[in-house]
């Protein structure tokens, strides 16, 4: 589904762009996110919508087959730090996540509850995995789902591909950074 409107209270809500996870993506697609991302946070400010800068500090506790390196170890000082080039603002809402939703037990959907938000657009990292699941707690708690595809990434470009192509179809709608700006300067 092609993006069909901004709405008056939209929130721009970033996923994981912290210096702990950042340097992990060694490719093109990390800057390109990165880039895309800014400029959504950018565009978003000046037209006055929250802005939501999300960060990592946890995982769920449970086993999983993939395994997990490092676990219960004390993170490296500056890890959940967001990146500079979010050029994180006095306006914007800070939230920690330790679990991969930013819904889960932060008090993200209250804050967006108290800014009378209907609809969310999500970039971020990881697309498979913040990302996706941040969209389906979204679209659970029955907000509009816009996903910014050109400024998430993955590091699995096909379970990137996957979540772009056949899950978020099914939660929102799909579009580039610039079709979203496009459609802010359209509604505003």
């Amino acid at each position: 589904m092609a993006l069909t409107t901004i709405d008056p209270t939209s929130a721009l809500v970033v996923i994981d762009l912290q210096k702990g996870i950042v340097p992990a993506f060694t490719d093109d697609q990390i800057t390109a996110t990165v880039k895309q991302a800014t400029h959504l946070a950018a565009e978003f400010r000046r037209h006055g919508l929250p802005v939501v800068l999300v960060n990592v500090t946890g995982r769920a506790p449970g086993r999983t087959e993939a395994g997990r390196s490092g676990r219960g170890a004390a993170l490296p000082s500056g890890w959940a730090d967001l990146i500079d080039e979010l050029d994180v603002q006095p306006t914007d809402h800070l939230i920690t996540k330790r679990r991969r939703s930013a819904f889960h037990d932060t008090g993200l959907d209250t804050l967006l509850r108290d800014l009378e938000v209907t609809q969310v657009v999500l970039a971020g990292i990881s697309t498979s995995s913040g990302v996706e699941s941040t969209a389906r707690s979204a679209s659970d708690y029955g907000y509009h789902v816009v996903l910014a595809t050109d400024a998430m990434a993955d590091s699995d470009a096909d379970t990137h591909r996957h979540s772009v192509e056949r899950i978020f179809p099914k939660l929102g709608e799909t579009a580039t950074a610039a079709e979203i700006t496009d459609m802010l300067e359209a509604t505003r």
